[in-house]
């Protein structure tokens, strides 16, 4: 029996509070959700967009509301071309919106000093916080919208204005790691890349000991991450890995590597294209089906970051560690 084409969000919140009601609001925004009729949302059905609206389902129950996530298929394909073209309205719109800040920006660029300063720094944020947008909204770009193009080109424009692109930084000063041993730390079920990825650096970096859990709530003395509460999860363009190694200030090469590699898979881009990263896509989906238990398929998460690390040089952040014509014994 084919794979119905779709899925839905059908939900209904309490009144009070009315928080609630704008945070599954957002939320369904962010992932690029269309509404069909009141309180019913679609997507197409993938395994990402299912663990999305699962996470949403999750936070309308904790609300004290309802909610179902079910499958199917449009009536007829004037039904599917209606869904397509619902998808392409509400991309080209935040398209068009952005582009038309970009254009504004650029405008605004034309005879400013190129002195570095303060302004400076402030103006290469804005343009970084710009192109962070465009990336988010290409990730929910399900149908490929006409108004992409024109925005790329606008950005493209306005990009050689803020210099070379650096990773997003926290303002706040570095976590220490003693404060987070002998935690518990939990995630959703079903770990994918970037949780499997966060564990090993929780494991490996910050606390040998930490154990590890798999909950729909954390509890008060839990430790959350890749979670949608908690202050370790995706922050701007930052996956979660990212954002635990920004934390904790963590600089090893190979967690560096690992971290462009995960955030690659996880956001669904190509910013740093290493060439291992399709395979380690690969590795984390065959884990994933050899494995119902989460903690075993964790396990072996784990071991297979571990893997990954040490075959990257301590010293080399260019690639995997390259065979030495000769051996050499290290003094201890």
């Amino acid at each position: 029996m084919p794979t119905p084409r779709w899925l839905l969000l059908a939900h209904q919140l309490p009144t009070r509070p009315s928080n609630a009601r704008v945070k599954t609001w957002r939320r369904l925004q962010h992932i690029g959700a269309v509404p069909t009729r009141n309180s019913v949302y679609v997507l197409p059905n993938t395994e990402q967009c299912r663990e999305d609206f699962e996470w949403i389902r999750s936070e309308i129950v904790a609300s004290k509301g309802g909610a179902t996530v079910f499958a199917a298929d449009a009536l007829d394909e004037e039904g599917d071309r209606d869904i397509v073209a619902a998808f392409q309205r509400a991309r080209d719109a935040e398209y068009v919106n952005l582009k038309r800040e970009a254009e504004k920006m650029l405008a605004s660029a034309r005879g400013r000093r190129t002195a570095s300063s303060p302004g400076r720094d402030a103006w290469s944020q804005a343009i970084r916080g710009l192109r962070d947008r465009f990336t988010e909204i290409e990730r929910i770009d399900f149908f490929h919208a006409t108004a992409r193009l024109e925005a790329a080109e606008a950005m493209a424009r306005l990009e050689p204005s803020a210099g070379s692109r650096t990773p997003q930084r926290f303002g706040t000063a570095p976590l220490a790691v003693r404060d987070f041993r002998g935690r518990r730390w939990v995630t959703r079920p079903r770990p994918g890349v970037d949780r499997m990825a966060s564990a090993w650096l929780i494991r490996r970096f910050i606390d040998p000991k930490a154990t590890f859990a798999f909950v729909d709530r954390p509890g008060d003395a839990d430790v959350p991450f890749d979670m949608y509460v908690g202050d370790f999860s995706h922050h701007g363009s930052l996956c979660t890995f990212e954002t635990l190694a920004e934390r904790f200030q963590l600089t090893e090469p190979a967690i560096t590597r690992i971290g462009q590699i995960v955030h690659d898979l996880d956001m669904k881009e190509a910013r740093y294209a290493l060439p291992e990263a399709p395979t380690i896509g690969r590795m984390v989906e065959g884990l994933q089906r050899l494995h119902a238990d989460d903690q075993e398929l964790l396990r072996h998460g784990l071991g297979m970051f571990e893997a990954l690390a040490s075959s990257y040089s301590s010293t080399d952040t260019k690639g995997p560690r390259a065979p030495r014509a000769k051996a050499h014994r290290r003094r201890r």
